[in-house]
């Protein structure tokens, strides 16, 4: 067994499990009234969840999480598709090879056999100082039953025809497995803006994102400069969602921004969404 060394623990989210569990049960605490628990009842897909530090961006993923947990479906795979920060990897996708990551709250053992099954490089250097797949591991931990494993997948290269052929395999891997696998985009948005400015970009961003229009997604992206850092894993989890079922649908659950903890004239804003049929 290889366990994979945390880059992001005691920078990004606390070292100590207490805290963890702690500052997860007050977000569930503070949320409650707003979470829109209805969405238990639909079989679940996956969603977009912020990679953050956790003190600024568990007000929206604990929306995401709760759902899942509440709606008690077991999967067998939790698939993490983030971005790539560091360039390091050279690799446009790729796998991380240990067999077990980390955090404070345990291990959580990896889907090897649906890693092989994808065909995708290995490629530990895109992993090891990359924090937007590490950040989700102790949410998975917390709000998913413990039986579940693991698979993280990096993007360096983000585009739509990457995140499409992705989806594919996904899809093909999950079914000749039998696998369950409920899939996460690791994504923040909008990067240091201020408040109003960063709402309006990422709403010309989302409007397409409902309507599954994933061209027009990333053109808006690219051609308005739309700091979206995880735009081709969100593309991804839409794509394999209309493989899934044509009719899915995808709904956000909470938006806000790094101000709303720390008051500042320029943010990064973030956004939970839940993909469904």
């Amino acid at each position: 067994m290889s366990v994979r060394a945390n880059y992001a623990e005691g920078r990004f989210y606390s070292d100590k499990r207490a805290d963890i569990e702690k500052l997860f049960g007050i977000e569930v605490t503070m949320q409650k009234d707003e979470i829109c628990y209805s969405l238990k009842d639909y079989a679940l897909i996956g969603g977009v969840v912020p990679h953050a530090g956790h003190i600024f961006c568990a007000h929206q993923a604990v929306h995401f999480f709760e759902i899942v947990r509440e709606s008690q479906q077991v999967f067998d795979t939790v698939v993490v598709v983030s971005p790539n920060h560091t360039g390091m990897g050279n690799s446009p996708m790729s796998l991380d090879s240990h067999t077990q990551w980390q955090s404070p709250l345990g291990l959580i053992d990896v889907d090897m056999e649906l890693a092989r099954e994808l065909g995708l490089p290995f490629n530990d250097e895109a992993q090891r100082y990359e924090h937007s797949a590490e950040v989700v591991v102790p949410f998975i931990q917390y709000f998913l039953d413990g039986k579940v494993k693991l698979l993280t997948i990096n993007m360096l290269e983000q585009n739509h025809h990457n995140a499409r052929t992705l989806a594919e395999q996904l899809k093909a891997a999950a079914d000749k497995l039998n696998r369950r696998i409920l899939l996460i985009a690791s994504s923040d948005f909008t990067h240091f803006k201020n408040s109003k400015v960063g709402y309006e970009l990422d709403s010309m961003a989302l409007e397409p994102l409902l309507q599954f229009d994933l061209g027009e997604f990333e053109h808006r992206v690219r051609t308005m400069h739309i700091s979206i850092c995880g735009f081709g894993p969100i593309m991804t989890l839409l794509a394999f969602a209309k493989m899934v079922d044509q009719s899915a649908k995808v709904d956000v659950l909470k938006r806000g921004h790094s101000g709303e903890v720390y008051p500042s004239a320029e943010v990064v804003d973030y956004v939970s969404m839940l993909a469904y049929h």
